[in-house]
């Protein structure tokens, strides 16, 4: 099952997809504007329109590709902020899977690249050499130092409510990364869903989503992970996800009748039921791309953070539009992933906010090595605040 984002050019149709995916834009440049790496450099080969018009040209032969033109399409931040004010609804998302799927094909991806990869898709050995980093972390050079330091494992609660019926258990997905370094969400998650009534299961052998390899052009390795999460989820009608950029990827790969849900989307859906102790405190806010234009889940956290009394809440806006994490470019380019994270630092630490939250792992990590204030996931934050009761039976 694909894990990309759908193309959805007719399969009968003699043209190559990627094409008739290029010929819906109508060249307007109403997606400028809202293209970062456009903002930053100023040039029309850094936009989407520049972009989609050089994938063109390369599948119908019109150009050969050469290493700048591969630079421009690198430089992607696979943002989709293009597709969410695009009028004429290209699917710019697919169209970047499709063109870095064969630009692979040509050119290998580094060895950087590879090893992310490779230890994305083995969770266990990325969780051992995570481990390791925890422990050197202290005694390492900054350059040694691409992530912040993993937290202490944290022991996932049982929900109250054990026993209870079928349809107040969902799956949680944990993830690649996530799993070393969330294990202090998903415990705050497990006392949320607890208030509710609610079990998780995080399903034994679920992997990767995938979403790291697809968006670089690996789609044999992305399907693979996609089924492997299928089968582990066999059974389950709700997983819930807890990164915004794993998220759409999950939710291709369920079976039919399926389906992932922001964690933030399913408890706001439930909000009513919940219960938060009155807070002062400032937080800042970063909302990352994927929950923006993919996810949409916008509206839920901020419905959320509205019923802790007394917070108050600043949205980072400051910059280009996007942190620069982008799945692994904060790895393979982490002088220019700072530059587009800096605005946003300098905002955050002027703001006399005494947190950042963020809603998706890569951003979290990639801001939290930007700054030594505390940057956490918003149901971290909710779970501090969050009054306890009793489950209603």
């Amino acid at each position: 099952m694909p894990v990309a984002p759908r193309i959805s050019a007719d399969p009968a149709d003699p043209a190559d997809p990627l094409v008739a995916l290029a010929d819906r834009c109508v060249q307007c440049g109403l997606c400028l504007p809202a293209c970062p790496t456009y903002g930053r450099e100023r040039l029309e080969a850094e936009s989407p329109r520049g972009r989609i018009a050089l994938t063109r040209a390369w599948a119908l032969d019109t150009i050969a590709p050469s290493a700048i033109a591969d630079t421009h399409l690198d430089h992607c931040l696979g943002c989709r902020s293009c597709e969410a004010v695009c009028p004429a609804g290209v699917e710019y998302g697919a169209l970047l899977t499709l063109a870095r799927r064969r630009q692979r094909e040509r050119r290998p991806a580094a060895w950087r690249q590879r090893l992310i990869e490779a230890l994305a898709a083995r969770p266990r050995w990325l969780g051992a050499g995570l481990g390791l980093y925890r422990l050197a972390h202290p005694w390492l050079p900054a350059a040694w130092r691409p992530l912040p330091r993993p937290p202490r494992t944290v022991a996932m609660p049982l929900s109250p409510g054990s026993t209870g019926p079928a349809s107040d258990r969902v799956g949680l997905f944990v993830g690649c990364v996530a799993d070393r370094y969330e294990s202090p969400l998903r415990a705050a998650l497990a006392r949320l869903c607890g208030a509710l009534g609610v079990v998780l299961d995080p399903a034994a052998l679920q992997t990767c989503c995938g979403a790291l390899h697809a968006h670089s052009g690996d789609a044999a390795h992305a399907q693979a992970l996609a089924a492997a999460n299928r089968d582990a989820f066999a059974g389950h009608i709700t997983v819930l996800t807890l990164a915004s950029g794993c998220h759409d990827t999950l939710d291709r790969a369920l079976a039919d009748g399926a389906r992932a849900v922001d964690a933030i989307v399913y408890l706001a859906d439930r909000i009513e039921r919940l219960r938060f102790r009155p807070s002062t405190q400032r937080v800042a806010v970063y909302l990352p791309c994927t929950q923006r234009n993919v996810v949409k889940s916008v509206p839920a956290l901020r419905r959320l953070l509205a019923a802790v009394p007394g917070l108050q809440v600043i949205e980072l806006d400051a910059g280009y539009g996007c942190c620069g994490a982008s799945g692994t470019q904060m790895f393979a380019d982490p002088q220019r992933a700072a530059e587009y994270r800096a605005p946003l630092i300098e905002q955050f630490e002027r703001s006399g906010a005494e947190r950042l939250l963020s809603a998706n792992i890569g951003c979290r990590l990639h801001l939290g090595n930007g700054t030594d204030l505390r940057v956490q996931h918003p149901l971290e934050f909710l779970a501090e605040c969050l009054e306890e009761t009793t489950p209603a039976v």
